[in-house]
């Protein structure tokens, strides 16, 4: 069902996060962008359903979140669960890294996104 995607109604809100970008988003994304990863084609701030996903990878129904410090609070946390068991119900994984993980350790959140996108592609 082709609907749930980049739904009109989101689109200014889907433009407005793009322009305004985190620093950690602006970084991940310079590594996803232009098929670098395997040849896939990476998404930037793509809705699904009523939410954003902050990268998502069609062909491989594989959702990236980057998670700020306010993801640790409880009701964010609820909603994260509610929202990954969306995905999920769509037959899509979601895998998330903090901020700090994308500053301090950019090599091993490279290496656990090559480590997702061969295991997604390997059940194409």
């Amino acid at each position: 069902n082709m609907g749930i995607y980049n739904e009109k109604i989101l689109e200014s809100r889907r433009r407005d996060l793009r322009v305004k970008q985190t620093e950690a988003e602006k970084i991940l994304w310079q590594k996803l962008r232009n098929r670098q990863i395997n040849g896939f084609k990476f998404f930037r701030q793509c809705s699904i359903g009523k939410y954003i996903a902050d990268f998502y990878c069609s062909e491989l129904r594989l959702v990236i979140e980057l998670d700020g410090s306010h993801h640790y609070e409880e009701n964010v946390f609820e909603y994260d669960k509610i929202r990954e068991e969306f995905m999920k119900s769509l037959d899509i994984k979601t895998i998330r890294f903090s901020n700090l993980d994308v500053f301090k350790n950019l090599y091993e959140v490279m290496e656990r996104v090559y480590f997702e996108v061969r295991k997604s592609s390997n059940s194409l």
